[in-house]
């Protein structure tokens, strides 16, 4: 089953009016999933990650209901057909 990354829909814009894109082979961590997100849209990189490569504070990743601030980070594992989610931090205060 492919991976499937989910994009808030501010970001759908640099995918092509997409929210949701079927990454292609079998990615073995975030990092691979998110290079192959890159080829198709090259726009959403910057919005994610930051000039390090880091994911940015205001953007939260998850595979599957893990937040992979907490797991591994990029090096998270994503198993067959799960499901990625990229979505704003909510903060207030």
């Amino acid at each position: 089953m492919p991976v499937t990354i989910r994009i808030p829909t501010y970001l759908a814009a640099f995918a092509g009016g997409l929210n949701s894109l079927a990454i292609e082979g079998s990615p073995a961590t975030v990092a691979e999933a998110l290079e192959s997100l890159w080829r198709g849209s090259p726009g959403l990189k910057d919005r994610i990650l930051d000039e390090q490569g880091e994911v940015r504070q205001h953007i939260n990743i998850f595979v599957g209901e893990e937040a992979i601030r907490f797991a591994d980070g990029l090096s998270t594992k994503v198993p067959n057909g799960a499901e990625i989610l990229v979505v704003p931090a909510v903060s207030g205060g």
